[in-house]
């Protein structure tokens, strides 16, 4: 299993790095890659130095992406072309699709979220309600698509990644070594 974590300028720490820690543990390969060469900075002022970027790798070797949320990283990442292509291509071929916060407007651009149960950040509400079926639940699973709601929600959502990458057991696992209470 391989799943990429795309890093924009403004990426929202918490969301990324709960995901990226989570999936590691349950021993699902994750891969950074910002949208150009170098470090990144959240939107909080912590600047990582990403695994890779996204000119490096090929989007069809791996089995999931994943969208942190954070202002501006959710703007960077619906305008780059690649991202939306990714998301797109992901989603027909019923891989896994995921995003927190913000980060579902980025699937609305790609066309990925139309007629689709999804959730998303309070501030995204409307732009979900007029293209998909909204929820309030921290987490929403839709076949191969998943969205949380917050930096809040971070770790329930890394948590239901496992159980949709690896199965029960592993979530489980990982929830009882992380006394994770979600």
């Amino acid at each position: 299993m391989r799943v990429l974590v795309p890093l924009a300028e403004g990426f929202e720490e918490i969301e990324a790095v709960n995901v990226i820690d989570i999936l590691r543990r349950a021993g699902i390969e994750v891969v950074t890659a910002g949208l150009k060469d170098g470090m990144v900075t959240g939107s909080h002022k912590i600047t990582v130095q990403p695994d890779t970027d996204l000119n490096k790798i090929d989007f069809r070797d791996f089995d999931g992406l994943v969208l942190p949320g954070g202002a501006p990283g959710f703007i960077n990442l619906g305008n780059d072309e690649r991202i939306l292509n990714m998301a797109r291509e992901m989603d027909r071929a019923e891989k896994l699709v995921a995003a927190i916060c913000a980060a579902p407007s980025v699937l609305i651009k790609a066309g990925v979220l139309q007629g689709r149960r999804a959730t998303v950040s309070p501030s995204g509400r409307a732009e979900v309600q007029a293209c998909a079926d909204f929820s309030e639940e921290r987490v929403v699973v839709d076949r191969n698509l998943v969205t949380s709601r917050a930096p809040g929600t971070a770790l329930e959502f890394a948590l239901k990644l496992v159980e949709v990458l690896a199965g029960r057991e592993k979530m489980e696992e990982i929830r009882a070594q992380t006394l994770a209470v979600c």
